[in-house]
């Protein structure tokens, strides 16, 4: 199976979370930021920076988490995103070079 990414994302004010799941985040990340497509609710809501990831060997493992995350309470999500991201900066150019775009 393929590798697979768990993340969120928010915007500028971090007033919006977004959770979601890719095989290949630094290509996933870029898509959101060029807002590839636009009715969707990362591009509605400008949301684009990446606060928060983990990475697993296999994509059914990302699925299994994302819906864990999903399931807890904004404020889980806020703690989870400070436990590795403190200051809520923008992870994408930590990860742009993960894999081949």
């Amino acid at each position: 199976m393929k590798p697979g990414f768990v993340y969120i994302i928010t915007n500028k004010y971090q007033t919006v979370v977004y959770t979601g799941v890719t095989s290949n985040l630094p290509k996933r990340m870029l898509e959101h930021k060029e807002k590839k497509y636009p009715q969707s609710f990362s591009a509605r809501y400008n949301v684009n920076i990446l606060v928060y990831y983990e990475q697993f060997q296999e994509i059914g493992d990302a699925i299994a988490r994302e819906k864990q995350i999903k399931a807890g309470s904004r404020d889980d999500k806020n703690k989870l995103i400070r436990s590795l991201n403190p200051t809520w900066k923008d992870l994408y150019e930590e990860i742009k070079d993960i894999m081949t775009i």
